[in-house]
């Protein structure tokens, strides 16, 4: 999992200062420095911070030339007494750098331009839907440099297998084709790498109506409007949401499975609606998810979105804070356990709880939900707009008075840049 400012590794600390320090000699902000990268401004935060360790030589000199010093200007000196020990786990990147470059041009030309089909896939079907449920359960976790690492070695793999293997494995490997793409964008957004999370999405679509699931290819456009949220297309996303809605609606026998995507279209409609301040449309669709909820009577996780009445309630909290009515989310989240969810649901309850807190200036309770945020998802607490903008208010009420707690997050999550 991604370091804490706590545990960061201190050569990466210093390098990021480094970083840091040229950047603001030559005043440039986060957002051009990290736009001439190709980079988000949230990447570029966790790198001055130490969170994010930069390994590939060709991107270090490319940040060297950006501020226009030697790569040796960037990088610390070795220790007098010998040289540095190597890397802990922690360190691993977790930027998902080499998993976007798979998304980039076709995913097995080679493959394709051999012709060769009808083989046996070179490994079993059951090891392969093993490897996919890792991925899944990796991306929950937020442990995006070991999704990064399986993803690297497992979609070339099934890209090769799902156009070589005989007609009789082809459903199932193209169904477990677009499950892996899928995890990919959900663990893309969860990086505001929202671009890359449209793409996989869109790939994870084409994958899932291939295996002939048109379930998986509403699960797929889900994810899909997860991405243009974050890229601001709100026009792109209540489209895309409401027309897999739609679609749904009209199925005369709904199973267990498709409520669950239904459901979960109409929370991410609602979010998709309160990001455009129309309280009353957002509150429709959450009222919707709640009856779809009930209807299923239990929390279940189709197609990994995890919804039921709990997620309902937790997105409702969201909505509620996303319109200003911090009462409200308090309300209802305090009365929220979400302990059986996974730690990305957990930890974006306590980061609205926090909002909430800080929208009604309650300073030392939102300081506590933030910090216990960080404490079981901390990416969500360094790559959330959401959350810097509350740990930034809270700094500023507090003024002079701010705690030494409070001051040490502002620092981890690079929030008062």
């Amino acid at each position: 999992m991604k370091p804490t400012g706590k545990d960061v590794d201190p050569q990466d600390r210093a390098f990021g200062q480094r970083v840091q320090k040229f950047r603001k000699e030559r005043k440039r902000t986060q957002a051009e420095l990290a736009a001439a990268l190709g980079k988000t401004s949230s990447w570029l935060s966790q790198v001055e911070r130490g969170v994010q360790p930069v390994q590939r030589m060709d991107l270090l000199q490319q940040i060297a030339d950006e501020l226009g010093v030697s790569v040796q200007h960037l990088l610390p000196s070795t220790p007098a007494d010998g040289p540095s020990q190597a890397p802990a786990a922690q360190s691993l990147s977790n930027d998902l750098d080499e998993t976007r470059r798979l998304l980039s041009g076709h995913p097995a030309l080679r493959t394709l331009l051999s012709g060769k089909i009808g083989s046996a896939p070179a490994r079993g079907l059951e090891s392969l839907r093993s490897d996919i449920a890792d991925l899944w359960d990796l991306t929950h976790a937020g442990q995006l440099a070991q999704v990064s690492a399986l993803a690297v070695q497992l979609l070339p793999e099934l890209e090769r297998t799902v156009r070589t293997a005989p007609d009789e494995h082809q459903a199932e490997l193209y169904l477990l084709l677009s499950r892996a793409y899928q995890a990919l964008s959900a663990a893309f957004v969860r990086q505001d790498e929202a671009d890359a999370a449209w793409v996989a999405a869109d790939r994870a679509v084409l994958a899932a109506e291939r295996s002939g699931n048109p379930l998986h290819v509403c699960a797929s456009v889900f994810r899909m409007v997860q991405a243009f949220v974050r890229l601001r297309g709100l026009g792109q996303a209540e489209h895309a949401a409401q027309t897999a809605i739609s679609a749904l609606g009209e199925q005369s026998n709904q199973s267990a499975e498709s409520l669950s995507v239904l459901g979960s279209l109409h929370l991410a409609l609602a979010l998709v609606r309160a990001r455009a301040s129309a309280r009353a449309e957002a509150k429709e669709e959450i009222a919707k998810a709640r009856a779809i909820a009930a209807q299923l009577g239990e929390n279940r996780n189709d197609f990994n979105l995890e919804f039921g009445p709990v997620n309902v309630e937790i997105q409702a909290v969201s909505t509620a804070v996303d319109l200003g009515d911090a009462g409200e989310a308090l309300d209802i989240g305090l009365t929220i356990n979400a302990a059986e969810l996974s730690p990305e649901r957990q930890g974006r309850l306590l980061m609205d709880l926090g909002r909430a807190h800080a929208q009604r200036r309650q300073g030392g309770e939102a300081l506590d939900c933030l910090l216990r945020a960080e404490a079981i998802a901390p990416e969500i607490i360094q790559t959330h707009r959401s959350a810097r903008a509350a740990i930034r208010e809270l700094v500023l009420v507090a003024g002079p008075n701010a705690s030494r707690e409070l001051l040490k997050l502002a620092e981890r999550a690079d929030a008062l840049d």
